[in-house]
């Protein structure tokens, strides 16, 4: 049986992959450096790390270090490549960081793959939707657009729509498909563009069979409860658990498209077991637009919370309005269909959070450092 390194493996969408894939018989070995952001300080009691310890081979290390890529692609026939530093605020400060992480860490792996003998046979990127920036939108009377950043002056007047650069009416987001421009607004979405490049322009210099997979909103069992850059369904929960009010961005109306976990793995293991030469990148999302308010007003009712929910009007430099995946070109190229409906996933996650020690997150420490950096207005 194929023996698959995955990096980054123990988070959140990688250590359900890892299940996925034991349950059919793959060898999986993790190179995985225990991030405390995502496991804790503790990380023998990171839920993550004991739902896959002593079930398949992980490797404590960092993608930044040559000596640990070589220990973890020795006799591995694929890779996926999960490890990667997340969050739009976070990224728009810790630049050197994120830089550092997502790009060589990427640049090394492929150095290797490139200059030593080795078995891979198969290449799978986590990449994003945040390259896309805001997306695909269009105006009635002049046609399909893809707007750059929102500007602090409209936001701090309240209009938080993209606007036609002709017209300037609001104009309607689209499906975003993957012809559509590379217009990233953060540090996070530029860095995940540049190791989507360098993985494409990789797998066709070697013929390797490539997928950049450009994985919407994912949400789930397992997700982080103590990230504060995890996700609005984690950061609401555990707001909404504490009885705390939630403080949601702008009007509330701006849109994500949540993609439930389950699917997030199927579709990564149809680009693993395809047949046949590939160098593509596709999007993988549920296709339907979810307003964040919508989001806390249905975990609200489901928790029986007596939160307030807050339309704020405040907002973060780098984030986007709306953008929602199309899905026709995975669909047509790997048979994709998410099957679980925004309901029935949120109603999972919920069960699931209801089973785990709710401790703080450390959002409102998160908003303090954006605020001191002028990245939260």
């Amino acid at each position: 049986m194929k023996r698959i390194l995955i990096s980054g493996g123990l988070g959140f969408i990688g250590s359900n992959l890892v299940k996925k894939l034991l349950s059919k018989g793959y060898e999986v070995r993790i190179l995985d450096n225990f991030s405390p952001q995502i496991h804790g300080y503790i990380s023998e009691q990171s839920e993550l790390i004991k739902s896959i310890i002593g079930k398949c081979e992980i490797i404590r290390g960092d993608v930044r270090n040559r000596n640990d890529w070589l220990r973890a692609l020795y006799q591995a026939d694929s890779v996926i490549h999960f490890a990667s530093e997340t969050g739009t605020g976070q990224s728009m400060y810790d630049i050197a960081h994120y830089t550092d992480v997502n790009i060589l860490g990427t640049a090394i792996l492929l150095d290797i793959l490139k200059n030593t003998k080795n078995n891979i046979e198969r290449l799978i990127l986590a990449s994003s939707r945040a390259i896309y920036g805001e997306g695909k939108y269009n105006c009635d009377e002049h046609g399909i657009q893809y707007p750059e950043s929102r500007s602090d002056k409209d936001m701090k007047n309240g209009f938080y729509n993209p606007t036609c650069m002709t017209c300037k009416k609001m104009m309607t987001a689209m499906p975003t498909d993957e012809k559509s421009l590379i217009a990233p607004t953060s540090v996070y979405g530029i860095t995940k563009q540049v190791q989507e490049e360098l993985f494409l322009l990789f797998g066709q210099m070697t013929n390797i069979p490539t997928f950049a997979l450009r994985y919407q909103n994912v949400y789930g069992p397992g997700q982080s409860l103590k990230n504060p850059y995890t996700g609005i369904l984690s950061i609401f929960s555990t707001s909404l658990l504490h009885a705390n009010p939630i403080d949601i961005y702008e009007d509330g109306l701006e849109s994500r498209d949540f993609v439930y976990v389950d699917d997030v793995v199927d579709a990564t293991l149809l680009a693993l077991e395809f047949k046949g030469s590939a160098n593509i990148a596709l999007n993988v999302g549920s296709g339907i637009p979810i307003s964040v308010k919508q989001v806390a007003e249905s975990l609200k009712n489901l928790y029986l919370s007596n939160s307030e929910i807050r339309i704020s009007g405040h907002f973060r430099v780098g984030d986007i309005r709306h953008n929602y995946a199309s899905l026709e070109k995975i669909e047509s190229f790997l048979g994709y269909k998410p099957k679980i409906v925004f309901d029935e996933g949120l109603h999972r996650f919920v069960e699931w959070v209801r089973t785990q020690e709710i401790s703080e997150d450390g959002y409102e420490e998160s908003l303090v450092k954006l605020k001191n950096k002028g990245l939260y207005k």
